[in-house]
């Protein structure tokens, strides 16, 4: 268990993921977290990590930075998405090693898991088949950063744990036009949609696929859960275990926004993965499920949209 005092770093504090992780440690009462701005420190820069690490020995290292996209930013830099995530995930990891960190929990995503993997998906699946190709460069560099925990783990005794994340939604959400995810950049559509008056709005592919979401401050509270409850050499899968189609994703959107145009779909653009569900039964035996549902996470996040107008700017 981690001391209510122990310095706790969180790597990505202003991304989505790591400020709802900031938030949960401030709400469990811990007290010592260390967080530094990409202006502060690069994590892609070695020597600067190095130097980090050594001035500031953290005991625990949540590392919840990446560089992140949508089906349309993943397939444009596909390059960038490999290096920068690889980079950035081995100087913090090995950096933590060398400078005797108690324990760090990586956070990766589910892409990580075969394309055509049996549904739900379970941890073991990883590896067993091809990837889906429109982010095969994201989810090789999330391999091989878990893999890194894992052998570090085999190799020298470190008790570093990973954790799966299904897509995730909430506070601090990134709604760029074109390198969003689908739910936030669904929000922002059918804002804008609403306050234009448009009578009608196209979303991409045919509505088909069915995902999985998770409110990012429930992730948070499992990523702390598990930092104190868990130790193993295989990931942790993080969702709800539960589906939704695209098609009725966005007319829940639309809902809770109040948009009551019409909704068609473009058959020409990508639908990425069939279906991507978590078998989330190992986090469940180890004491843990989540609590926001789906409808009550979108109007959450509709809120934090609104009252943001920076992130809306993005």
């Amino acid at each position: 268990m981690m001391d209510k005092e122990a310095k706790i770093y969180v790597a990505g504090h202003r991304g989505m993921v790591g400020s709802a992780i900031v938030r949960q440690l401030e709400k469990q009462g811990y007290t010592n977290i260390v967080t530094r701005t990409h202006k502060e420190l690069d994590l892609c820069d070695q020597r600067a990590v190095e130097e980090f690490f050594e001035a500031e020995k953290p005991e625990y290292v949540f590392l919840a930075a990446a560089k992140v996209g949508g089906i349309a930013a993943n397939n444009e830099a596909l390059a960038d998405f490999m290096y920068e995530n690889m980079i950035l995930e081995m100087n913090v990891i090995h950096s933590a090693w060398k400078n005797g960190c108690k324990k760090l929990e990586f956070l990766g995503s589910s892409c990580i898991y075969p394309r055509m993997a049996p549904q739900p998906m379970k941890e073991s699946c990883l590896l067993t088949s091809e990837l889906e190709k429109t982010n095969e460069a994201y989810a090789l560099a999330k391999i091989s950063g878990l893999k890194y925990c894992e052998f570090l783990n085999r190799q020298y005794g470190t008790d570093y744990i990973s954790v799966m994340p299904t897509n995730l939604y909430g506070p601090n959400d990134n709604y760029h036009p074109r390198h969003s995810h689908v739910l936030p950049a669904l929000i922002r559509r059918f804002h804008e949609a609403k306050e234009q008056g448009l009578t009608e709005v196209t979303c991409w592919g045919d509505g088909s696929p069915l995902r999985e979401f998770m409110y990012v401050d429930d992730l948070a509270d499992l990523c702390v859960f598990l930092m104190n409850n868990y130790s193993g050499n295989e990931t942790v899968n993080a969702g709800t275990g539960k589906e939704i189609t695209i098609k009725a994703l966005t007319e829940l959107v639309a809902k809770v926004i109040g948009y009551t145009g019409e909704i068609k779909w473009d058959p020409s653009m990508p639908n990425g993965t069939p279906r991507k569900l978590l078998d989330v039964s190992k986090a469940a035996s180890l004491g843990w499920t989540y609590k926001t549902e789906l409808e009550d996470g979108i109007r959450l996040s509709y809120e934090d949209f609104l009252n943001n107008p920076m992130r809306a700017e993005r």
